[in-house]
């Protein structure tokens, strides 16, 4: 086995998802890194209990200028030889800049069964649209929202009691078995 794939998860809240990350068998991958743009998020404690660098990088530190506060957030990962980035409820959207700089090496996990919902309030939406079925998809990251390669998708039914709450927390159990097997999927194959 060549070795692991260097991973750092950028996170902007609770870190649920960086939990699954790091729970999960990392026989290809090794986070070596959680960056979070919320000085206060959760998910950084999450990362410095299971004994990985957490940092913070605020963007509000760059005020509007998004590409300043990514060429930033990009010499702290060039720094740590970050290979990998998986982006767990990371909150801000990517400008082309970062995009391309991680072109195939950029994966996200997204609230609904893309094409379907791209971008915010998926499950209000599916619930809405009168959906028999939702789920999660892990996808890299290009340009456009929410609309790069799927290399994956976890499905369950929707029943007659959802709100969407429910309907979150279902898909967030989904998640979590979701992203570390894709990751890993990733990571094997670079």
């Amino acid at each position: 086995m060549s070795a692991k794939r260097r991973v750092a998860v950028l996170i902007s809240g609770r870190g649920t998802n960086l939990q699954a990350l790091i729970d999960a068998d990392q026989d290809a991958y090794e986070i070596v890194a959680v960056v979070s743009n919320i000085p206060d998020a959760g998910g950084l404690q999450r990362a410095r209990a299971a004994g990985i660098e957490a940092l913070t990088l605020d963007h509000k530190q760059f005020g509007k200028d998004r590409e300043a506060f990514e060429r930033e957030l990009n010499a702290l990962l060039r720094a740590r030889n970050v290979e990998i980035i998986a982006l767990a409820g990371f909150m801000r959207v990517l400008t082309p800049y970062f995009v391309n700089s991680w072109k195939e090496r950029l994966v996200n996990i997204h609230p609904s069964l893309l094409p379907k919902f791209p971008g915010t309030k998926t499950h209000e939406r599916a619930l809405a649209a009168g959906e028999s079925e939702h789920g999660c998809t892990v996808h890299l990251v290009v340009e456009e929202v929410d609309a790069g390669r799927i290399l994956g998708q976890a499905r369950m039914p929707i029943i007659a009691s959802d709100t969407p709450e429910t309907l979150a927390g279902r898909v967030l159990t989904l998640e979590h078995e979701l992203y570390p097997r894709c990751l890993a999927e990733l990571a094997r194959n670079l």
